[in-house]
């Protein structure tokens, strides 16, 4: 038997910041995932329902799996706040974790004398992560739905390595310390935090910024203000970050170039004048890529709309021949928000050759909308 303190000890060098152990078996939290799913708030993300038998079991993703080594890793809670989510500044958390799983798994079977079959897993397959974080001692649920330590607040991935042995398991972690405190959900800009410890995804503004393929529902786009690639608020607000959030310590998860320092503004102009191959160089290892160019365009588009700033209306009007329709789309609506008289003819221009349905319905709004930020008025922003 390999001693469970010294395989934490390994993680904890390999550069984890929490560790514990869990012996796999039923996931507490399945039901309350069932009904989840059965009252829409997993929005389109129809990856989560897939296998979803499996997520009631953590024995049955990968046969023979006995025990998971349940680990964590700080991105940084005392990094400044930006209009980009502080887990996606630097290079992607996936890839680095696995890494340092497997090469725990290594290590591992390194001490046992022979290979051992594991497998880790960071945010993919058919698991409840924070279920087995919890059966791990690692923290408890907190009611903005993430998993708060008392020591370390909640700016930390989560990660698990499924083995085949038997390892001797941590104490779950039993209580629960939000108490009466309800800061994330009263901070939460578009009510997404329906009740303690139930998210709907689809007015999450990560959801809206990240996962969403589409067009942004319009009623949602003013509560987005200048958030480009997901949200830090539910987590800024708590108490237990104030007090124990750290600073960041892994060198892959310090800001590239393309976002340190730039303001909403500034990186949202950015977007809508990148290029994909502009893109695919600046971006490159980024977890922001997961929303792709086409999404960080529209996101940009619905931020300077909401900055109501004429110094924009440039990179506005340019974008309404961008190759991709959510930038046409959601660069008409900014023109509308900004109001600028100026915009009108290259917006009725554009609603000429526009061969795009939902662009053209787009146009026309904007070309008949009242200016949203007075609400007095009655005639459309632009003089057509």
């Amino acid at each position: 038997m390999i001693d469970p303190a010294a395989i934490k000890a390994q993680a904890y060098g390999l550069g984890f910041d929490l560790a514990g152990i869990v012996t796999l078996g039923p996931a507490e939290t399945s039901a309350a995932f069932d009904v989840w799913l059965e009252r829409g708030y997993d929005a389109e993300m129809a990856y989560l329902r897939r296998n979803a038998e499996k997520r009631k079991d953590s024995r049955l993703p990968l046969e023979g799996m006995r025990s998971a080594i349940v680990v964590a890793m700080n991105y940084g809670g005392r990094e400044p706040s930006g209009p980009v989510a502080r887990y996606a500044r630097g290079d992607d958390y996936h890839d680095l974790m696995v890494d340092r799983l497997n090469a725990l798994l290594q290590w591992i079977g390194a001490q046992h004398g022979a290979p051992v079959n594991g497998k880790p897993y960071v945010d993919t397959g058919p698991v409840l992560e924070r279920d087995l974080a919890r059966w791990a001692g690692l923290g408890w649920f907190g009611k903005n739905t993430t998993l708060i330590n008392p020591r370390a607040g909640s700016f930390f991935f989560l990660g698990s390595l499924f083995v085949e042995l038997a390892l001797p398991p941590d104490r779950p972690f039993e209580s629960e310390h939000c108490g009466s405190c309800r800061r994330c959900l009263d901070a939460c800009p578009t009510g997404a935090l329906r009740e303690a410890r139930v998210l709907d995804s689809n007015l999450c503004i990560s959801y809206l910024t990240i996962e969403l393929k589409g067009e942004m529902p319009e009623a949602m786009r003013t509560k987005i203000g200048e958030l480009i690639y997901g949200c830090d608020i539910c987590q800024e607000v708590c108490p237990y970050n104030h007090k124990f959030s750290r600073p960041l310590s892994e060198p892959a998860f310090t800001a590239r170039s393309a976002l340190a320092g730039k303001d909403a503004r500034t990186l949202s102009r950015e977007l809508l004048e990148m290029s994909p191959s502009e893109f695919s160089v600046a971006f490159k290892g980024s977890p922001m890529k997961r929303a792709k160019l086409r999404g960080l365009k529209r996101n940009a588009a619905v931020v300077l709309g909401n900055s109501r700033s004429d110094e924009d209306v440039d990179v506005l009007l340019v974008a309404l021949d961008d190759p991709e329709p959510l930038a046409r789309a959601h660069s008409a609506w900014a023109l509308a928000r900004i109001g600028s008289s100026s915009a009108a003819a290259r917006l009725r221009a554009r609603l000429e050759v526009e061969e795009e349905e939902s662009v053209r319905e787009a146009l026309q709004e904007a070309l008949a909308k009242p200016d949203s930020g007075d609400t007095t008025a009655s005639s459309p922003v632009f003089d057509t």
